[in-house]
């Protein structure tokens, strides 16, 4: 196992536990031979190439970077190292918060017996669940590690998960080379977003910090949380009993001076995601045949989730909220480009200043008049 950083192991979490849980915990992939294995990484490799023309060409975004950001093929276990590796940098601040309020919190003395060990094998369960269902993902805030390489200057990495694009290939029994350029589509879009949008990613960085510097919980209370995840992911808690109202760790953690924030977070990531699936969507009749198969199988998967445990972890950990994410982004830029055209809806890339509030996601046309009118108005 490769540590993901000198410190790892110390602190409120060990994260080189966390991935050493992760990984000895998810759940192993479809059988595939050898050969198909190679042959599956080989035409991912290909689709992701050929889909950086398809999405320069649709989105009319100009990417001078984009080969500065590497695409990573993975396993599961690639995808938890990953993730850890990011997680570890995004949330350092807050964690170092944390660890300071820890000796003198209410909390503080049960938290520092029950240790760094323990968050990390709990965290460690929520990944193994969360790793056995992303098939992409562009990873934004990517530092690079021995064997995960990542863009220079701070720049991300797209990562294709291979067993979990097959698993639900088959699940969903639709076209293989239709369905992996499907999803290579969806993950390109965004490393275009990011290297076509300079901005884009110092302006995430900044709020998501200006979040975490808002946190002002209990160490204890979120590591009951944590467990409370671990607890369901394990089958502990008992049954028909509910987890605080049904919200999420996000919710759980946000103080009021945080809502502000959370809100432009959510109008930018409805707007990348609905972005994603609206050009995957229009990309796909010309190069994806069977697309509309795809999406209505795809969908109905999202809709429904896999199972009772599934739902229960969508709604803990916020998952539910991202599908919605989803639906409604895809519903803001269709109804923009409908309205204005492509370049028209790009203006949504100009600064920090034109990108939609979280009520502009719901009501487009005040996006459009906001960014729109005329100077005379």
């Amino acid at each position: 196992m490769t540590s993901i950083g000198g410190a790892a192991s110390s602190g409120m979490v060990d994260w080189n536990l966390a991935v050493a849980t992760a990984t000895r915990l998810v759940r192993p992939g479809p059988e595939v031979s050898r050969d198909e294995a190679r042959a599956v990484v080989a035409e991912l490799r290909r689709h992701a190439k050929a889909s950086e023309e398809h999405v320069r060409g649709f989105t009319r975004l100009a990417t001078e970077e984009v080969h500065d950001t590497p695409v990573l093929v993975v396993d599961r276990a690639g995808w938890i190292r990953a993730n850890v590796a990011g997680f570890r940098e995004i949330l350092r601040p807050l964690l170092d918060k944390m660890q300071q309020r820890r000796g003198s919190s209410p909390g503080g003395a049960v938290l520092g017996a029950v240790g760094g060990k323990v968050t990390g094998v709990e965290l460690g369960m929520l990944l193994s669940f969360l790793a056995s269902r992303v098939l992409g993902q562009y990873e934004t805030f990517a530092p690079a590690t021995r064997d995960l390489p990542a863009g220079g200057n701070g720049g991300g990495r797209l990562l294709l998960v291979a067993p979990n694009i097959v698993h639900v290939e088959r699940e969903l029994d639709v076209d293989p080379h239709d369905f992996r350029l499907w999803v290579c589509l969806h993950e390109e879009t965004h490393r275009t977003q990011f290297s076509a949008v300079p901005w884009l990613r110092d302006h995430l960085e900044g709020e998501i910090q200006a979040f975490l510097a808002e946190t002002d919980v209990d160490p204890m209370t979120l590591l009951e949380r944590v467990r409370d995840a671990a607890q369901t992911l394990a089958g502990g808690r008992p049954e028909g009993e509910e987890d605080d109202g049904g919200r999420s760790l996000v919710e759980l953690i946000q103080s009021p001076g945080q809502r502000e924030i959370l809100g432009r977070l959510t109008a930018v990531m409805s707007l990348l995601e609905g972005h994603a699936d609206f050009v995957m969507d229009g990309v796909g009749p010309d190069v994806v045949p069977t697309v509309g198969e795809i999406r209505e199988k795809f969908q109905q998967r999202r809709a429904k989730g896999a199972s009772r445990l599934d739902l229960a972890l969508r709604k803990l950990l916020g998952l539910d909220a991202k599908l919605k994410q989803y639906r409604d982004g895809e519903r803001f830029v269709r109804a923009v480009v409908g309205e204005v055209g492509v370049d028209g809806f790009n203006r949504v890339w100009t600064s920090p200043n034109t990108l939609p509030t979280r009520s502009e996601i719901a009501k487009p046309a005040d996006w459009i008049a906001r960014v729109h009118r005329k100077p005379e108005e």
